[in-house]
């Protein structure tokens, strides 16, 4: 049902504006003779005069874009330019690290509506603030493209990709405006757009990386800091999320109504706040986490109505889920997570359960549980009596969110040893590991 309402919503924006006007549709070869839906909103002219008088007296960018035939590397004299800035052909831009364009506090700086083109070594600032015509740094609405070792600063959105196919997005450095974190723009968004390599950027200071309707994107060894979602996926499918590093944003990745998507090797930390969660599923279905350290977060892993596709598992494999307050939370009772080969150390709560008992829905395989009770006694690093972990008075927080607070208090804490100790009801199985790993592999410095 969500997907034929995302296919309704595409179709209606594909012929209709705000306005009432049928948009202009037109093939682009580049993107295999598919017909492009022109769904922008336009955009205002600025005259010169409206925009920051920083920019006034600036030579403007446009003409030398103006001036440089199709196919040929333009490389400007060092210095600052005013925008915006219009390319509509295949051109090699290289600013050699010491090209600013400026668009003076309005509207969007630069837009790239050609294929394959490369723009490198340009500094883009100085959008405008607009969230109804999305003024952004870098609008990219054609295929094939090489955006490398940009820095994008003082603009509301950083590179917004629109229905732009096999670009590569490479070592740019990507920060917002200094607004509160809830009304700046989206460093980087991706909105029907597939098959792009996202790597080596760093988004700091930004609100979202959003990934919308994009499917089979690489994200890899990307750089996040002090953002909301680090990265946001909502019905984009078979991406890949590999060695990344996100630190202090409220939420790591986040995946929303998505299948088959794998997260492998990233480390996700210090997602804190009421609502801090190091990796989130909302109705996700068929993923792979595999090799992740998510560590110091308010909860590591957060799970609702997730793996929602019937006969589908999603697969915690060989992840580190350590420091925080809840290892992971599960909010359904579907089942269908498998967990094998994980470490669990140092978290207030490893496991916790919302609703009813589901611990035989879930499947746990050897993993290591620092509170694990038992011993090894032929040395085969497997615990020679299962891990059980059963709830007990924690049902109170488990069920009643507002509880949470007290949660490590004494009073809480002496009500949960005494039910251990003698308990007043039966207490629920969260989870059974058969065949716990008993030994932590020693962790080697890199």
């Amino acid at each position: 049902m969500r997907r034929l309402l995302a296919l309704l919503t595409m179709a209606v924006a594909a012929t209709a504006l705000g306005d009432g006007e049928e948009p202009a549709r037109k093939v682009d070869a580049a993107a295999h003779g598919g017909v492009r839906a022109d769904v922008d909103r336009p955009k205002p002219t600025f005259m010169l005069h409206e925009r920051d008088k920083r920019v006034h007296g600036l030579k403007p960018f446009q003409a030398l874009v103006d001036a440089a035939p199709a196919g040929s590397t333009l490389q400007p004299p060092p210095g600052t330019y005013a925008g915006p800035v219009r390319l509509d052909k295949p051109l090699v831009i290289d600013g050699g690290g010491q090209v600013t364009i400026d668009a003076g506090g309005k509207g969007t700086v630069f837009l790239l509506a050609a294929g394959g083109a490369v723009l490198r070594g340009l500094t883009l600032r100085g959008s405008g603030d607009s969230h109804d015509t999305d003024d952004a740094c870098l609008d990219v609405r054609g295929h094939r493209n090489t955006l490398e070792k940009l820095v994008i600063e003082d603009c509301l959105f950083g590179i917004d990709l629109k229905q732009s196919n096999e670009n590569r997005v490479r070592g740019n450095r990507i920060s917002s405006k200094p607004l509160p974190l809830g009304v700046r723009g989206d460093g980087l968004r991706l909105w029907y757009s597939h098959r792009n390599r996202i790597e080596e950027n760093q988004v700091i200071d930004s609100r979202d990386m959003v990934v919308w309707y994009s499917n089979g994107n690489l994200f890899g060894n990307n750089l996040g800091r002090r953002s909301r979602y680090s990265i946001h996926f909502m019905f984009a499918d078979d991406n890949e999320v590999v060695g990344n590093r996100f630190y202090d944003n409220a939420v790591g990745v986040y995946l929303m109504y998505t299948e088959g998507v794998h997260v492998r090797n990233n480390v996700i930390s210090h997602a804190t706040g009421a609502t801090g969660m190091g990796l989130g599923f909302k109705e996700a279905s068929a993923a792979v986490i595999e090799g992740n350290e998510i560590i110091y977060c308010a909860v590591g892993v957060h799970s609702d109505l997730s793996p929602f596709q019937p006969d589908t598992k999603i697969e915690f494999r060989g992840n580190r889920i350590a420091y925080n307050g809840i290892g992971m939370l599960f909010t359904s009772e579907l089942g269908g997570n498998v967990a094998s080969g994980n470490v669990f150390e140092g978290n207030l709560t490893h496991v916790a359960q919302a609703g009813r008992n589901t611990g035989g829905l879930n499947e746990w395989r050897g993993n290591l549980w620092d509170d694990y009770q038992g011993f090894d006694r032929d040395r085969d690093n497997v615990g020679d009596t299962p891990y059980e972990l059963y709830a007990f008075a924690d049902r109170i927080w488990m069920e009643i969110p507002q509880a949470r607070f007290f949660k490590t208090s004494p009073a809480l804490e002496l009500l949960d040893f005494l039910e251990r100790l003698a308990p007043f009801s039966s207490p629920d199985l969260m989870l059974k590991d058969e065949k716990p790993r008993f030994r932590k592999q020693e962790r080697k410095a890199s």
